[in-house]
């Protein structure tokens, strides 16, 4: 059944990417369809090379299709202008990567409070929120470390509370676990799905970690070309996506 338009967070429709330099044309995918309700979560898993994170860039409006459309909250992303499709990241997604991309020069909470500091939030309302999201997510103590004073999960941690520090419709992250060690993995892994369940934020999640995909509402595939989907015991059974 289809979702009803005002809960669809991100959709797309005949989704293609194409790479052509003039002596190699190479279609990494195409045709792909997808729609994400409101507090959805989904992963995309692959193997190396499938253009899962191409595909999440451009769900994120970070690039663009060769083919297709994409929707983020309503708005036609190849029909707006470069400033419109900042304005529209910044109010309805977040982002976290594999690496933390936090500023080095700034505090945990100067960075988490960046992306409501950049809509022109006064800077003592977003401060005040950037140190409730971070204590939410165990760093309340850590709120005047800079990134380099901070361990590889704690940096994680305070990624993910800067991707949610504007209470986005949906957060899209790229291998948000693959830099970390198994039992931090984890625990950010796990943070991220009781955020998800407490905002009723959207979630999608590219990883290589089958266990951690097999946890999502929905997982879909890159393979052949096409976005597959996939469900969780045919993953844990060791079904590995081409």
């Amino acid at each position: 059944m289809t979702a009803n338009a005002s809960d669809i967070v991100i959709a797309c429709h005949g989704l293609a990417k194409t790479f052509d330099d003039g002596r190699l044309n190479l279609t990494v995918f195409s045709g792909i369809d997808l729609e994400l309700k409101r507090g959805d979560r989904m992963a995309i898993v692959g193997s190396s090379g499938a253009g899962k994170s191409t595909l999440l860039h451009i769900l994120g409006g970070l690039d663009s299709p060769s083919a297709g459309t994409v929707s983020v909250a309503g708005r036609e992303m190849s029909a707006l202008s470069d400033a419109e499709r900042s304005r529209v990241r910044n109010a309805s997604l977040g982002f976290v990567y594999q690496f933390h991309h936090l500023l080095p020069e700034f505090t945990a909470q100067e960075n988490v409070a960046m992306p409501l500091l950049i809509r022109r939030t006064p800077r003592r309302e977003a401060m005040a929120t950037a140190a409730q999201l971070l204590d939410r997510v165990g760093l309340g103590a850590r709120l005047d470390h800079k990134p380099g004073e901070l361990s590889g999960g704690e940096r994680q941690r305070a990624a993910v509370a800067r991707a949610l520090v504007t209470k986005p419709a949906c957060v899209l992250a790229d291998e948000p676990t693959g830099n970390l060690d198994t039992r931090t993995a984890e625990t950010v892994f796990e943070l991220m799905l009781e955020l998800n369940r407490e905002m009723g934020t959207s979630l999608i999640v590219v990883t290589h970690d089958m266990k951690l995909a097999a946890r999502m509402d929905r997982i879909g595939a890159l393979q052949s070309g096409g976005l597959v989907p996939m469900t969780p015991e045919l993953l844990l059974q060791g079904v590995r996506p081409g």
